[in-house]
């Protein structure tokens, strides 16, 4: 049989190496690839029949393999290996799909890959993968991850107020008044959501919902007051863009 391994992190990919070796010994053929876009390419050439991919990686998040793959290519089984909590264990659920939560615990790990490979002689892949597409499908209707030390958050766009670069870092500011510190750059969040109008950018430092601006001050320079009462300044290069934006918005 053969397994894929797709994590960013070197010694992550060893480790679960060394656990299919120490616990399958020579069952498995393995490959490994260290982001999404090599991982698939791998799965179309190779045609595993064990797939374990990890979901927080740079560029590309382990939830968007379904953007890389076709239908014909989703032959194996999936298992996420993941630091996420209860934020996606109800869609992975939903799904069908298994998954580990790390640290991973090797007699979890051995359940899950049995589990896979009774699921192999059933021959119930394709459906899983198509049943955890439209999870995913549905949560992201009006909804994008935000990946968090905790795990992962399915927010809706309507609890976003600003997007705030800090360095590679972003600062997102909620409608609950809570502030989330995300490890991607602000750059990430402006690409994923520039086909939603109601976010613009009006700084090279910031993102903000416009449903959420309450006042927009001229005082030494254009500036926009938030409901949460940050304010957020309107580049020069920008104010005229903007003011034909809200007067066409309003």
């Amino acid at each position: 049989m053969k397994a894929i391994i797709i994590d960013d992190e070197n010694k992550a990919r060893k480790l679960i190496k060394a656990i299919i070796e120490d616990e399958f010994k020579d069952e498995f053929t393995i490959f490994q690839a260290e982001d999404l876009i090599a991982g698939c390419q791998m799965i179309k050439e190779n045609k595993p029949d064990i797939v374990f991919l990890d979901i927080e990686m740079p560029n590309h998040s382990g939830l968007q393999i379904a953007e890389f793959l076709e239908t014909k290519d989703f032959n194996f089984q999936l298992i996420f290996i993941t630091a996420y909590n209860e934020f996606a264990i109800q869609a992975f659920k939903l799904s069908a799909v298994d998954y580990l939560l790390k640290p991973v615990d090797i007699t979890e790990f051995k359940s899950a890959v049995e589990k896979a490979k009774e699921n192999i002689q059933k021959g119930s892949i394709n459906s899983k993968i198509d049943e955890l597409k439209k999870v995913f499908q549905q949560l992201s209707l009006n909804k994008m991850v935000l990946e968090v030390p905790k795990g992962v958050l399915f927010v809706s766009h309507d609890d976003i107020l600003v997007f705030e670069a800090d360095g590679m870092y972003t600062k997102v500011f909620m409608k609950d008044n809570s502030t989330q510190l995300i490890c991607k750059p602000l750059k990430h969040f402006v690409e994923q959501l520039e086909e939603k109008p109601i976010f613009y950018k009006p700084h090279r430092s910031y993102l903000i919902n416009l449903k959420y601006m309450k006042e927009l001050s001229k005082k030494d320079g254009y500036h926009i007051i938030m409901e949460n009462n940050k304010t957020i300044p309107v580049a020069k290069e920008k104010k005229d863009e903007f003011l034909e934006l809200i007067q066409s918005m309003f």
